[in-house]
């Protein structure tokens, strides 16, 4: 349990808080685990093969009541892709009034960069949530597009499941790891990221650590 290391003392205050903590159900969400997204991939994030041994401890180690995994799947015509534009990766265009970061083509529905990657252990994975279809709308979190308006069904799922905690791996980050993180707090849920299980792109060599500093500004746990 990731809150058995909490002390717990003769207080009942702290005592309540730590039953309370490990009777809640909880899911692991696997953000973006993708062959593009990996070593030799279209939009390979640094070191991102390093963290799927880790994920796959926490799947062995832990008794989660759900796992899931969201899944980049766009459409081939994606405008947040580069070459859909006439734009070089990197320059950043106005798209439906946001700031659109031009990226490469990658996880393209039904290619092999969109698979997920082949030593993420998915015997456990109860739930798949695919995200970006829409080709006029990036969407980074694993809850919703961009624009806040169409949603993947993941928060509907995990009520269902009476899910309270969540705890968030995977890739990117600095962008979807972060984006999901945030959003599954203003859902209502007790949300923890696993830094040993995340890596960043670093389009620029801060956004990892800026990432960081703007989850725990909004109530995202960060565990070491």
């Amino acid at each position: 349990e990731i809150f058995s290391r909490v002390k717990v003392t003769k207080n009942k205050a702290t005592r309540f808080t730590y039953l309370k903590f490990n009777i809640m159900k909880k899911a692991l969400i696997i953000v973006d685990v993708q062959n593009d997204f990996c070593e030799g991939g279209a939009l390979a994030v640094p070191h991102a093969n390093e963290i799927i041994p880790y994920i796959n401890l926490l799947m062995e180690e832990n008794e989660y009541d759900q796992i899931v995994l969201t899944q980049d799947w766009h459409p081939a015509n994606h405008k947040s892709f580069a070459s859909n534009n006439g734009r070089d990766v990197g320059e950043t265009i106005t798209l439906n009034g946001l700031p659109q970061f031009m990226w490469p083509d990658h996880c393209v529905q039904g290619t092999f960069g969109a698979e997920f990657h082949k030593d993420l252990h998915r015997e456990k994975v109860t739930h798949i949530v695919q995200k970006g279809k829409n080709p006029d709308v990036d969407s980074y979190s694993g809850f919703q597009d961009n624009n806040h308006f169409v949603k993947t069904g993941l928060d509907d799922f995990l009520k269902y499941h009476d899910i309270q905690l969540v705890e968030i791996v995977g890739l990117a980050l600095d962008y979807c790891v972060k984006f999901t993180s945030i959003d599954a707090v203003k859902l209502g849920y007790i949300t923890c990221v696993h830094f040993n299980g995340t890596r960043a792109v670093n389009v620029k060599p801060d956004n990892g650590r800026d990432a960081i500093y703007e989850m725990l500004e909004n109530s995202v746990t960060i565990l070491g």
